[in-house]
């Protein structure tokens, strides 16, 4: 039944791109648009050049460097404040990048950061992104800090991760830099082997490329390419062409990462402790180029991070992002977003209960994703063991997209549960979307999906559609969204049913030239929730100020932001304190500021005040972050709720200390501490210590991990008490990688040997 719906999907795509095509709505060829003049150029070398951070290997001299780089922030288009080039070589089996940060005060440079995988916005860094499809809608980013710390992660669609950082960091590569900070700025050496992009052409190679250098004490932003402001290197259709590479050895990825693991573990539901002693195995395989096949069994997600704990102020639910390595990776071709936050494919929802938080086994795990011609595809089945209250399960879950024209394209997406629940054995879910894009500026997002259970008489619909369009200086988006009252996609993410929502917001960004101001910012929204009825539930103005300054300092202030919400049933806010159903008015104001960015010390203030329901309600937050050294830092975040409510009055207080100290980029260890006084006082601790012994390999670490209190989070949005566990494990990884050993010859032998 599963490979009859698959193919189903793969029909209905092509019949869809078909009509598509016989208007001229169909992506560029690939001869066409790789034929551009904004080329950087490969030079092939006998042996690698000297990974050690210098530049001082003469093999760099034989590549022209590319140097004609662009301002973004603060001023696009203008010549930098420091020059930057970059040279690129290449032997049978990885590409190298050679990078020269120029800086005319070296002693200025910010660099922090020894831990890998973390955002390093707080320092300079410099990111690679690759294309090595050249489809011009996804791309691998590779980051590097002056210390040599590395990050990396994806893009998908041209999607932001956020405001901090440029990319997804949900995928690991197996890559090797190194940095130096000297008398002329900073300099970095990169080798990437084709494997980790798996990619296996050997002839007319061309790639997406492109590559972005932060400042950070000055706040600016260097690109080689998209450097307009409402661009950046997230515009992957904006990258320039890296031409030279040809007759090049298989670049097939494959590798397997076994693990052992021993400890012990106490759940607050269990009355006793289980002892640990366990093992599993992971598996990634290059089936094709650009096509890579994920297996997994018994999975351990031990060493993921923890939730940081919430406050629920709404009767909604509450949002927590997939923090799990195997469901991260590419975990954008499966992404189907809807409405303002609710997703049709939520992997949070497999292997987590999704009320406790309680860790439900995975016995097994596999997907495939990539692209096979113009279809970007993906395919993934996991099964869950029966643990507890929470039955054995399958799901399987098919994605597909066509590529349309520039960067758009249209895609459906299926999901099957089946599930060992004799009152519920079943949930299915599909969707068909496409995202048009036209003259880069403006993107049209349109779905229609439907879900059913058993014992539902039939399934019921999410179907809306949502219209952006950004400029350097404005951006307006505008979208309607219904949700029927019986829409329940039990592997997805929906904060409300039973809606009829319309939403606008405009922004206006101008940059007048006032001292020290970089950007000032007008916001205005309205979102008018009725339900599908008509009868109102929700609606909510907003008028929004904020100023970024040179230094990197801010202001976020919300002038007025007025609500008025129905509650159809009491709604439990407190222990035994409950708001009871009616129509409430309240009207609230906020106040930030948040400090420079480029000292050791950095803070944030946060008040946010004014009624909330049929009384008031003040919150209050400061965060910290002191860098000591690039060993040590620490950070605190402090929240305090002061309700005065008619039913009683009471505060709430949520806190977090993290320390991190880093013996080398290698041996780091963390320590978070979070307290949440709303209902149990309760304490929760995690520490890790973390040994990459290969250090070329991700994949081969040692980890010491202990956490007490709540480890996973439910999402049901209740304030009540959470699941606490006891858990210390010691767990052990290895990863058995064929091309990495030939990379690690090839590096080691004289000159000329290859």
């Amino acid at each position: 039944m599963r490979l009859g719906f698959v193919l189903c999907v793969m029909a209905l795509i092509t019949t869809l791109c078909a009509g598509l095509r016989a208007y001229g709505l169909t992506s560029q060829s690939r001869s066409a648009i790789g034929t551009g003049p904004q080329a950087a150029h490969a030079v092939r070398v006998e042996h690698p050049p000297r990974l050690d951070g210098t530049l001082n290997d003469p093999q760099w001299q034989a590549a022209e460097p590319v140097r004609d780089f662009h301002q973004r922030e603060p001023y696009d288009n203008q010549v930098p404040t420091e020059q930057t080039e970059v040279r690129i070589l290449y032997t049978r089996h990885e590409v190298y990048f050679g990078v020269l940060c120029r800086d005319s005060d070296p002693k200025g440079i910010v660099a922090t950061e020894l831990r890998r995988d973390l955002p390093q916005y707080l320092d300079d860094y410099f990111e690679i992104s690759i294309d090595p499809t050249y489809e011009r809608r996804n791309a691998y980013v590779f980051q590097i800090n002056p210390l040599g710390t590395q990050a990396d992660g994806t893009i998908t669609e041209e999607q932001q991760s956020g405001d901090q950082q440029d990319f997804d960091p949900g995928w690991d590569g197996v890559w090797s830099a190194q940095a130096r900070i000297n008398a002329q700025g900073w300099t970095a050496t990169v080798g990437i082997p084709f494997s980790t992009l798996n990619f296996m052409k050997t002839k007319d190679v061309i790639w997406g490329l492109n590559f972005k250098r932060f400042i950070r004490r000055k706040n600016e932003e260097d690109l080689w390419r998209a450097w307009r402001r409402e661009f950046g290197i997230s515009k992957v259709s904006q990258e320039g062409e890296l031409v030279g590479i040809t007759d090049i050895g298989s670049g097939r990825l494959f590798f397997l990462q076994p693990y052992g693991l021993m400890g012990s573990d106490h759940l607050s539901t269990s009355p006793g402790t289980d002892f640990l002693h366990t093992g599993g195995l992971d598996i990634k395989y290059g089936l094709r180029s650009n096509l890579v096949a994920n297996l997994t069994a018994n999975t351990d997600f031990g060493d993921a991070d923890v939730d940081q704990l919430q406050f629920n102020l709404t009767p909604f639910k509450l949002f927590f992002p997939e923090k799990r390595r195997f469901f991260l990776e590419n975990a954008g071709t499966f992404s189907f977003p809807m409405g303002q936050q609710d997703l049709l494919f939520f992997s949070r929802q497999i292997g987590i209960d999704p009320v406790t938080g309680e860790v439900v086994p995975i016995d097994a795990g596999g997907k495939v994703t990539g692209t096979l011609g113009d279809y970007d595809v993906g395919v993934m089945d996991v099964q869950t063991r029966s643990d507890g209250p929470n039955p054995s399960a399958n799901y399987a879950v098919v994605r597909a997209k066509r590529s349309l024209f520039g960067n758009s394209y249209v895609g459906l997406l299926g999901v099957d549960k089946e599930s060992g629940d004799a009152q519920d054995p079943f949930n299915r879910t599909g969707g068909v979307d496409t995202r048009l894009v036209f003259h880069k500026n403006l993107v049209i997002h349109a779905y229609a999906t439907a879900a059913g259970s058993h014992g539902v008489s039939g399934p019921d619909s999410d179907i809306g559609a949502d219209v952006s369009y950004i400029t350097d200086w404005m951006q307006f988006q505008a979208s309607q969204d219904r949700v029927g009252p019986n829409f329940n996609p039990e592997v997805g993410f929906v904060n409300r049913t039973d809606i009829n929502e319309s939403f606008a917001d405009l922004t206006l960004a101008p940059r007048p030239k006032l001292p020290g101001v970089r950007e000032l910012n007008f916001e205005g929204f309205i979102d008018h929730v009725p339900d599908t009825h008509g009868v109102f539930q929700t609606q909510e103005w907003q008028g929004t100020f904020r100023a970024l300054f040179n230094n990197g300092s801010y202001t976020d202030d919300d002038i007025y932001d007025t609500f008025t919400q129905r509650l159809s049933q009491p709604f439990n806010l407190y222990k035994n304190i409950s708001i009871p159903p009616g129509i409430y008015h309240f009207a609230r104001h906020q106040l930030t500021y948040g400090s420079r960015q480029d000292r050791r010390f950095t803070w944030s203030l946060f008040e946010r005040f004014g009624t909330y329901y049929s009384g008031h309600l003040n919150e209050a937050r400061v965060r910290t972050t002191y860098r000591a050294s690039s060993k040590f830092s620490l950070s605190t975040t402090t929240l305090w709720d002061r309700f005065r409510l008619p039913h009683g009055n009471f505060s709430v207080a949520l806190a977090d200390l993290g320390a991190n100290y880093s013996f080398s980029r290698f041996l780091t260890t963390s320590t978070l501490i979070q307290v949440d006084t709303s209902n149990t006082q309760a304490v929760s601790a995690n520490f890790r210590l973390r040994y990459q012994f290969r250090h070329d390999d991700p994949f081969s670490n040692l980890f010491i991990i202990y956490n007490t209190g709540t480890r996973f989070s439910s999402l049901s949005g209740s304030n009540l008490e959470q699941l606490r566990e006891d858990r210390f494990e010691v767990k052990l990884t290895y990863s058995f990688t064929p091309s990495l050993k030939q990379i690690r010859e090839a590096r080691r032998a004289p000159v000329g040997a290859e």
